[in-house]
């Protein structure tokens, strides 16, 4: 089974299909970035692993070091949860990347932490930064930055957007480019940005501008999600679902099936 443990990291870690996820509630989480950013701590990241995650994790080499460097590994899928409990190595509750944006934001408006807005669709950071200048009076946004689409394979158009984070100085970055993309980048920028803590979170940007809307509440407790997105994007995300998911499914089903064998067999050699 690949497995990687997070370098550094004095979080208590269980493991799903190999990949390493810290075992802390919401709260603590927030806790921990805030703390972090706040401290001038050389710079890490931050990824928030669902079921696509964990199947790209399988064959990646370069997402599995990604994962072994970041400062906090959190589950932001319900079906991570669901697959821990099965495990029997449950988590404490689930930490989705757009509640945990909106708790940063509420937080560093708190402390008057500056943040920096990169990536989304165009206009996508903008709008949402309005948005939470409005429900968090107090938020110091120190820009946003939408790049053109393929910027990571560009050295120059790296080059401008790690200009314009160092040139406004946040304590958090924000980076909304998907994945893997955006855990790529961090990995690979992270360290070349004077910025405590990056935090990728996908489409996060859209959810709060309301350029894509989020499922209802009902379809989020229940893990469904997933499905709402596929209704609202289905030429974008029908092959990562339906194959991606099956996968996983296939994944826990092995790795449980496992643990029931390796159970069975010290019972056997106990007798």
């Amino acid at each position: 089974m690949l497995s990687v443990a997070p370098a550094g990291s004095s979080f208590h870690h269980v493991t799903i299909a190999g990949v390493p996820i810290h075992a802390l509630g919401f709260d603590a989480v927030v806790d921990a970035i805030v703390s972090r950013a706040g401290s001038g701590a050389e710079p890490s990241y931050v990824v928030t692993p669902n079921a696509h995650h964990v199947v790209l994790f399988q064959d990646d080499a370069l997402f599995r070091e990604v994962y072994r460097r970041a400062f906090l590994v959190v589950p932001d899928g319900v079906p991570l949860l669901w697959a821990a409990s099965l495990l029997g190595a449950p988590l404490r509750g689930r930490v989705n990347g757009t509640d945990l944006f909106e708790a940063l934001c509420a937080r560093s408006a708190q402390l008057g932490l500056g943040v920096f807005l990169l990536g989304g669709r165009e206009g996508a950071a903008v709008a949402a930064a309005a948005q939470l200048r409005e429900r968090h009076p107090g938020l110091r946004i120190c820009g946003t930055y939408c790049p053109p689409l393929g910027f990571e394979n560009d050295p120059a158009e790296s080059a401008r957007a790690r200009a314009a984070i160092g040139a406004a100085r946040p304590e958090l970055l924000f980076v909304g480019l998907g994945a893997p993309k955006q855990e790529y980048w961090m990995y690979r920028n992270a360290k070349r940005l004077a910025v405590p803590v990056s935090v990728g979170i996908g489409v996060s940007f859209e959810l709060v501008a309301g350029v894509v809307s989020r499922a209802p509440r009902w379809m989020q407790r229940a893990g469904l999600e997933w499905l709402h997105r596929l209704w609202v994007e289905p030429a974008r995300l029908w092959r990562r679902y339906f194959f991606g998911n099956a996968r996983f499914c296939i994944l826990i089903a092995r790795e449980y099936a496992a643990k029931r064998w390796r159970r069975v067999d010290r019972r056997r050699r106990s007798i």
